[in-house]
């Protein structure tokens, strides 16, 4: 199945795999579970992408731009250690962060003025992207229930200067669970990012064991029970005509069609918006699993074709009607 790099991933994995992304584009799937290139993004709070870019050439470093995405890069000529040791990412004006991981923000588009909310933000990659975003002005609320996790979360916005005053700019931090969180914000925000917990698998890379080692089905049936109670809290705290995006790192159709599938039978007020990512290509959702067909809406969610430079991805945008 797709090569020998895919026979050191677990047989259970690879055989849903075959089932999620088809027979036809199998082998081409499974050369993807390799270590991706280093890919950073330009913190335009703190710089600009051309003051960024003339230091990176003085320095003798070579990068690509990444078409869909003015702000960010892959590296080319050097490791993630020479990009690391550079001033520039000591002062926080460029941040390390993989392809996938900017997507979701993308696809919500949080604007200059708007009440955004990001409900599992550690380590903050997502949170300080949507900040530059939104040009430092609105109210961005960064949430993660994990303390520690939590810590990072608050280092790596200071180190990025997302939580320096501004005006016009209201940043708050929270350590808590999210079901609770969202109590105070009842129908409060423009834009909810509900970037879930998940069973990682396209992160996984071949013959790493340290990747997968943890997965199992019953890991991924405990991942989707926390990533409902997620959606359902989020859902909450997004106002009517505002907009969430739900997503995960992962293959499976329990975290990521499923979910949506049963969030449309509780939520009478959700509309899913067809979103994709201009030139990137894109692996049919899944509409039937395990015997069990899901709503035709789920085909108007975003599955990306996995690549070399990017792990797949799940993305569901998502509106509140105004009732």
């Amino acid at each position: 199945k797709g090569g020998s790099a895919s026979r050191r991933l677990p047989e259970v994995f690879l055989e849903r795999l075959e089932r999620i992304v088809g027979r036809s584009n199998m082998e081409q799937v499974c050369k993807t579970f390799v270590e991706k290139p280093t890919t950073f993004r330009v913190n335009t709070i703190k710089t600009t992408v051309q003051q960024v870019l003339s230091t990176l050439q003085e320095q003798g470093i070579t990068i690509k731009r990444v078409p869909w995405y003015s702000d960010a890069f892959v590296l080319t000529n050097k490791s993630q250690k020479g990009l690391s040791s550079l001033d520039l990412y000591a002062e926080g004006k460029i941040y390390l962060q993989s392809l996938a991981s900017m997507a979701p923000p993308f696809i919500l588009d949080p604007q200059p003025g708007e009440k955004v909310l990001d409900l599992t933000a550690a380590p903050g990659s997502k949170t300080s992207q949507m900040a530059a975003m939104m040009n430092k002005k609105g109210e961005l609320v960064a949430n993660d229930i994990h303390p520690i996790r939590g810590q990072r979360l608050a280092h790596n916005m200071h180190a990025l200067g997302v939580d320096e005053e501004a005006d016009d700019w209201n940043f708050t931090l929270h350590n808590i669970d999210g079901e609770v969180l969202v109590e105070t914000y009842e129908n409060y925000f423009d834009k909810v990012l509900v970037d879930a917990p998940c069973s990682g698998e396209s992160r996984f890379i071949a013959g790493s064991a340290r990747t997968y080692r943890f997965w199992n089905e019953e890991y991924v049936r405990k991942m989707a029970f926390e990533q409902s109670k997620l959606l359902m809290a989020g859902w909450k705290a997004l106002k009517p005509g505002g907009t969430l995006v739900y997503s995960t790192c992962t293959m499976s159709p329990e975290e990521n069609e499923r979910r949506i599938d049963k969030f449309l039978l509780h939520a009478k007020d959700a509309k899913i918006i067809p979103c994709s990512i201009k030139g990137q290509k894109m692996l049919p959702p899944v509409v039937k699993w395990e015997e069990t067909p899901y709503t035709n809406e789920v085909k108007k969610t975003l599955r990306i074709f996995p690549t070399d430079q990017m792990e797949g991805f799940y993305v569901a945008k998502i509106t509140k009607l105004v009732t």
